[in-house]
């Protein structure tokens, strides 16, 4: 299932144990990590930092860009950073695992506090159009060079169309941080499978984010080339089932390697490995191989200018 090139994900929070979203990130915590994506075949992905109050945002970024520096493996493999929040939907259903008490619209300054952090190492941003007054934040970050994500999000056609306009060229994990029930056709969703040709879409193959057979249904919609597949991983991928603590969560995971609240409500990112994601994609949705790695190898580097 591997190429040459290896598979490259733009959205890890954590792997193989290792919390990129916690305090006291350890040097070696972060080379284990990279160690085990590697074993993977992932050669290259986003760490991924999520909503929480701006300093602890910062810190965090910060933390890794200095850790990463003094490793030559995570040098290699981390190709930036993915910021996904705070500036989301905080509406229950959207906001998914994000902390409500950290979201709020975007602000500039609070941007480029974030973007200092991560000194000019940040590939992506996931947003919510409709919390971006003005877009006033994704043109800021378009013209850094940073690709903008619409996520965690609901704004209406002409928004999403209009955010579009102003540099928005992606979407974050579609078919989740959403409601479980919505309107049957006025939906996000739909929404932004008609912008598949403004919008490279994202989406996450373990079969409980998105069941395989809906999956099949959204990648044929939109078509293979304006799509790519991302794992969300936590720090239990790369590991078995088992009771995790990932930042403010204590997650139970299954013999399915769904990572879940502890209520069983709502996912909270997943615990699958790209070779895993091949399989699925494969022996689940039942596309070809080729199909598969043009998925997770080639288009997600195109959707940040990597390739």
């Amino acid at each position: 299932m591997h190429t040459p090139t290896g598979y490259f994900d733009l959205q890890v929070n954590g792997y193989g144990g290792v919390d990129y979203n916690k305090e006291g990130l350890t040097a070696d915590e972060l080379h284990r990590s990279c160690e085990r994506l590697a074993q993977d075949g992932v050669t290259g992905f986003l760490a991924t930092v999520i909503t929480e109050k701006i300093d602890l945002m910062a810190g965090r970024l910060a933390k890794l860009v200095e850790l990463r520096a003094k490793d030559e493996l995570a040098k290699k493999m981390i190709a930036g950073f993915h910021i996904e929040g705070p500036f989301i939907n905080e509406e229950n259903g959207y906001k998914g695992a994000h902390p409500v008490d950290a979201i709020h619209p975007a602000n500039e300054d609070e941007t480029k506090r974030l973007l200092e952090a991560t000194a000019g190492l940040t590939k992506l941003v996931t947003l919510a159009p409709e919390r971006d007054e003005g877009f006033k934040v994704t043109k800021l970050l378009v013209k850094n060079g940073v690709a903008v994500s619409a996520g965690h999000c609901n704004p209406s056609l002409d928004l999403l169309k209009a955010s579009c306009d102003a540099g928005v060229s992606l979407f974050t994990h579609l078919g989740n941080g959403c409601p479980m029930q919505q309107h049957r056709h006025e939906n996000i969703v739909q929404r932004a499978l008609s912008l598949y040709k403004h919008l490279r879409l994202c989406f996450i193959a373990d079969g409980a984010h998105i069941a395989f057979y809906a999956l099949g249904n959204y990648l044929r919609a939109a078509g293979i080339d304006r799509c790519a597949v991302v794992t969300d991983a936590v720090a239990p991928a790369g590991l078995g089932p088992g009771t995790y603590t990932v930042g403010r969560w204590t997650l139970k995971i299954g013999e399915d390697m769904v990572a879940r609240a502890p209520d069983g409500s709502h996912l909270v990112g997943a615990a699958i490995s790209m070779p895993q994601t091949v399989t699925n994609l494969v022996e689940k949705v039942g596309l070809s191989k080729e199909d598969a790695l043009r998925l997770t190898v080639e288009n997600p580097r195109k959707a940040i200018g990597l390739a």
